[in-house]
C-alpha cells in the first residue's frame, strides 16, 4: 500500500461491522468494458486483496434519466440483491433519500478532505447519504489572446463580461468576422438553464432558490437583477439562437472561435485544448465573476455521488469499497484513466496531477465556489421545482416577462409544489 492507503480493512475489522462472512458485492463500474477497464480491474484488485471479499461488476445504462428509472424500479421492489453499491447523480441525493443507506457515522471522519459543497449536497435532514465521486461546475471560459489584443483583463463581475464583451465583439466584427459574439451559455429551456440561473442569481448574492433548510427565497430584488441581466444579452452580445442552446452547441460556437466568453462544465477544457481546436492555446477557465462588487462567486455543483442501497445484503462489504473507491489513491487512479475531476481536495496540489494537467488549480478555485442545486432540501419534488424554474428563467430571457415579475410568480409557484413541507 501507498502513501494513500486507508488501511481500512484494519480499521473497519476493529469498528462497526463483524466482517467474518465473505460477500460478494455488486456495483456499477462505469465503463468496466470500455475506456475505464482498468480502472475497474485496478479497483477490484484491491477490494479483492485488501478485505476478504469479492465483486461483482453490473452495467447500467449511460444515460442518467434511464439509470434512475432502473433504480427507482429496484428500491420500489426493496430488492437486496440487485446493487449495493453504486454512483448517484448529484440531484438524486434528496430525490431517492429514503432509499439510501445513513452512512454519517461510516465516513465522518472524512468531510473535511473533501469540497464543503459537494460533501453538504449529500447531506439529507443532517445524514450523510453519499459521500463524492468526482465533481463538476459551472466556470467561464474566455479567448486569452484577445483580451491581450484588446488590453482587457478576465472579468470579476458580470458588469465587467458585459462591458468588455460589447467593446470586443464590436472589434472583431469590424475587423470582418461578423458572426463573432461576445457571450454564449446553455439558454435551452432543460436542467442546463436551471444550472445557469442559479449561478446568476447566487452570484448577486440573491440566495439558492430554495434555501437547505427548505425555505423558499427566491422572490427578492438581487435574483429579480440577476435574471434582468442575463436577458439583456440576448440579441445584444449573446445571439438569439442561444436560447436554443445546450452544452454542445456553446461549445461549438466558442471552439470554432466566433464567441469570446463561454459558460460551460470543465469538459470542454480538454476539447478547447484539443490538436484540431481552433483556439487551441487561446482558452483560459475562471470562476463565474460576482453579481456586482458585493456579489460573490457561484458555480452551480454537478458530477456524481457513491451511495449504498438500503435494502442491501453486503452492507459492511459495501462500506468497505465505498471507502475504498472514494480514497486518494482511487481518485488519483480515475483522473489519470479517466480524466474525472478528484472530489478530494488534497489531490488538486498533488504534483504528479500538476504536472500532467497544469490546468487544474484553476478547477480547484471553482469548485470551491460550487452550490448545490436545491434538490437535497426539495426531496423528491425537485423535478418539478427545476421544471418552475427554467421555465420562469426562459420567460424572462425571451422577454415574455420582466425578472420583478417572474421571482414573485415562481415563489407562488414554488409554494404551492411544496405544500405543507417538501416530500
Amino acid at each position: 500500500m501507498n502513501k494513500y492507503s486507508t488501511g481500512l480493512l484494519t480499521a473497519v475489522l476493529a469498528g462497526t461491522f463483524n466482517l467474518a462472512q465473505a460477500d460478494t458485492i455488486k456495483m456499477e463500474c462505469a465503463g468496466f468494458t470500455g475506456i475505464n477497464k482498468d480502472y475497474c480491474a485496478y479497483i477490484k484488485q484491491r477490494f479483492e486483496s485488501e478485505t476478504p471479499h469479492k465483486v461483482n461488476f453490473i452495467e447500467l445504462p449511460q444515460a442518467s434519466n434511464e439509470k434512475l428509472g432502473i433504480f427507482q424500479q429496484v428500491f420500489a421492489a426493496k430488492d437486496g440483491d440487485a446493487v449495493d453499491l453504486f454512483q448517484a447523480d448529484t440531484v438524486w441525493i434528496g430525490l431517492l433519500d429514503k432509499h439510501l443507506m445513513d452512512l454519517t457515522e461510516h465516513v465522518k471522519d472524512m468531510e473535511a478532505d473533501f469540497f464543503a459543497s459537494a460533501w453538504q449536497n449529500n447531506v439529507v435532514d443532517g445524514r450523510v447519504k453519499a459521500v463524492p465521486a468526482f465533481l463538476d461546475s459551472g466556470m467561464l471560459y474566455y479567448r486569452k489572446d484577445l483580451l491581450v489584443k484588446y488590453d482587457e483583463q478576465p472579468p470579476e463581475t458580470w458588469e465587467d463580461l458585459t462591458r468588455i464583451a460589447n467593446k470586443i465583439q464590436l472589434a472583431e466584427r469590424n475587423t470582418g468576422k461578423e458572426g463573432f459574439w461576445g457571450m454564449v451559455f446553455q439558454g435551452k429551456a432543460y436542467e442546463g438553464l436551471t444550472c445557469d440561473a442559479l449561478e446568476w442569481i447566487s452570484s448577486y448574492n440573491g440566495g439558492s432558490i430554495v434555501e437547505p433548510n427548505g425555505d423558499i427565497s427566491i422572490n427578492n430584488p438581487q435574483a429579480a437583477k440577476a435574471l434582468n441581466m442575463a436577458a439583456n444579452w440576448v440579441g445584444t452580445i449573446s445571439p438569439k439562437g442561444v436560447m436554443g442552446y445546450m452544452e454542445e452547441e456553446s461549445r461549438a460556437v466558442f471552439q470554432n472561435g466566433d464567441a469570446l466568453f463561454m459558460r460551460n462544465w470543465p469538459y470542454a477544457y480538454l476539447l478547447a485544448q484539443g490538436e484540431k481546436s481552433p483556439v487551441k492555446g487561446k482558452v483560459g477557465v475562471m470562476p463565474i465573476p460576482k453579481g456586482g462588487a458585493d456579489g460573490k462567486h457561484a458555480a452551480t455543483l454537478g458530477g456524481w455521488q457513491w451511495a449504498i442501497s438500503d435494502y442491501s445484503n453486503n452492507k459492511a462489504a459495501a462500506v468497505l469499497m465505498l471507502k475504498i473507491v472514494t480514497d486518494a489513491d482511487s481518485q488519483k487512479k480515475l483522473f489519470f484513466m479517466g480524466g474525472n475531476s478528484p472530489s478530494r481536495i488534497a489531490l488538486y496540489d498533488d504534483p504528479d496531477i500538476l504536472a500532467s494537467a497544469p490546468h487544474l488549480p484553476a478547477f480547484k478555485a471553482v469548485f470551491a465556489n460550487a452550490i448545490p442545486r436545491p434538490a437535497s432540501a426539495t426531496k423528491r419534488q425537485y423535478n418539478r421545482v427545476s421544471n418552475a424554474v427554467l421555465n420562469a428563467t426562459y420567460n424572462v430571457l425571451s422577454g415574455v416577462t420582466t425578472g420583478e415579475k417572474a421571482v414573485a410568480d415562481l415563489e407562488h409557484r414554488l409554494k404551492r409544489i411544496k405544500g405543507r413541507q417538501w416530500k
